[in-house]
């Protein structure tokens, strides 16, 4: 097989199908982790309203703390970067605790009815 850093054109055609291959995977894979964010983002709106209704503050440092150890370990576990595991979390738990203060808000201001 030989490649070429001319174009696509030099590509011997076994290289070009393998590219193809791993690359149908890829998108099946971005659209698996697009549907569970959008799964665990139904969850964590639940989440939202059930402190909103109740007055706790929209973030949980403890709980958070207990997610990033967990998800470390099980990236270490799966041999994903610990550190890449953390800033993903992370990313994700900045944007809950951004929901939850805006629910918070809602709610308090009664322009948001609250979730069952």
């Amino acid at each position: 097989m030989t490649t070429s850093n001319t174009g696509s054109g030099d590509v011997d055609p076994a290289v070009r199908e393998e590219l193809a291959r791993l690359r149908n995977s890829i998108d099946n894979i971005d659209a698996a982790v697009v549907h569970m964010l959008a799964e665990r983002f139904k969850a964590t709106q639940q989440v939202g309203h059930l402190k909103a209704r109740h007055q706790l503050p929209p973030a949980d440092p403890a709980r958070e703390a207990r997610q990033i150890e967990r998800l470390r370990t099980l990236a270490e576990n799966a041999k994903l970067d610990p550190a890449f595991a953390e800033k993903f979390l992370n990313f994700i738990i900045a944007e809950v605790i951004r929901h939850h203060e805006r629910i918070a808000e809602d709610t308090v201001n009664g322009s948001t009815p609250l979730a069952n």
